[in-house]
Order: structure tokens, then C-alpha cells, then sequence
């Protein structure tokens, strides 16, 4: 496999897993989330949810329209993504989301680092 088809097929996987963790994240908060009350729609872990769910979908739009700042969204993808798995967590009771971030972050992560 040459690497054009490497970073095609490491892209595609990337633009799976933002859609992915997209999805989780935004049905984790308006029903999980919403339903569980207290603490699980606290100002900052409600926010942090909301944000991964929103960068997700922008760095898979990012990547699908080839931008050249890909690269950037993802790093900052990654970073949010992270935060969302830890903070999910810590909450508790929420292991589809952790997972889902988890896998974006490090998709993210590897697309961050290719270099153009």
C-alpha cells in the first residue's frame, strides 16, 4: 500500500470515528444526560459534551472538504475529545461516550500529526 492510500484510508477511518463520537456525544446529552439531571447537566461537563459533539462534526466537514487546516482541527478535536472521555468518566454510568472519544481523540491524534 502506497502512502496516498495510507492516508486516504486514515483519513476515512478519522472521518468514521468524528461521526461517531458527532453522534454519541449529542444523543449522550440530550437524553442520557437530560434524563440523569444533577450533575450531568452541570454548566461545564453539559458545555464539554456539546463542544466534543460540535468539534467532531467540524473536523470530519473539515476533512470530507480536503480544507488544508485539517490537520489543526484535528489537533484541536483530539484535545477537546480527550477532555470529553475524562470527564465522562469521572461521571460515571456514561462508557459508550468515553469510548467513542477515546477513538476519535487518537484517530484525530494520528491525523494531526501526518504532515502535508
Amino acid at each position: 500500500m502506497d502512502h496516498l492510500s495510507q492516508s486516504v484510508e486514515a483519513m476515512q477511518a478519522c472521518i468514521k470515528a468524528c461521526c461517531h463520537c458527532h453522534k454519541t456525544c449529542l444523543q449522550t446529552a440530550m437524553n442520557h444526560c437530560l434524563e440523569a439531571g444533577g450533575e450531568h447537566v452541570g454548566a461545564e461537563h453539559f458545555r464539554l459534551i456539546m463542544n466534543c459533539a460540535e468539534i467532531c462534526q467540524t473536523s470530519a466537514n473539515f476533512q470530507l472538504s480536503n480544507s488544508h487546516f485539517h490537520h489543526q482541527v484535528c489537533a484541536v478535536c483530539a484535545e477537546i475529545c480527550e477532555a470529553c472521555a475524562l470527564d465522562c468518566e469521572k461521571m460515571g454510568g456514561m462508557d459508550e461516550c468515553v469510548e467513542a472519544c477515546k477513538a476519535c481523540a487518537e484517530s484525530c491524534r494520528q491525523m494531526a500529526d501526518v504532515k502535508h
